[in-house]
């Protein structure tokens, strides 16, 4: 779902008549936002229109790549709970994502060996295959996105989006807003 529900960002010089009436209307910060929030949501498009198209979520893609090991190419065991940390959502949104999985048998839950009232989730096998058909196009996908940016212009794009996200969290610290997959 898109986050800018805007077909056409506004003028600059719409945001500079704008602050006029709302003196903490800062135009270039609102210029940026507003770009910002359209950038996200294209990307985010462009994925999602290919997890789509292969029966996945966002949510359900986070899972199987917090699950898949990419130095060595397997699967490797994480709690519900690690895994709703690590995905920063909810322990019941993991519990969702977690059961949609197994139903279509791309995780298994296997109890701990050292203690039966904990649950470890792993790829399956099926699951394994499926990332490396869907990723190869993943990949490409996002490479195409970058693809007009310099290897410095990557980089300070990095380092600028760090800044932002930053001072997001100081502005409001992530316990204080719930994030759902």
């Amino acid at each position: 779902m898109p986050h800018l529900l805007l077909k056409d960002l506004p003028r600059y010089e719409c945001l500079l008549e704008a602050a006029k009436q709302f003196p903490n209307l800062d135009p270039s910060a609102c210029e940026v936002f507003l770009n910002l929030l359209r950038t996200g949501d294209e990307a985010f498009r462009v994925t999602d229109e290919h997890f789509q198209a292969n029966g996945l979520s966002q949510g359900r893609f986070t899972v199987l790549m917090l699950l898949f090991d990419k130095a060595c190419g397997q699967s490797h065991s994480c709690t519900p709970a690690e895994l709703a940390d690590r995905a920063g959502v909810t322990r019941a949104t993991m519990t969702g994502l977690i059961d949609t999985l197994e139903r279509d048998a791309m995780v298994l839950r296997k109890p701990s060996a050292s203690d039966r009232r904990m649950l470890s989730v792993e790829l399956t096998p099926r699951a394994m295959a499926f990332i490396a058909e869907i990723l190869p196009e993943h990949f490409r996908r996002i490479n195409d996105l970058v693809a007009p940016l310099s290897e410095s212009e990557r980089r300070t794009l990095v380092r600028l989006l760090g800044k932002v996200a930053s001072r997001a969290v100081e502005v409001s610290p992530p316990q204080a807003a719930a994030v759902h997959a």
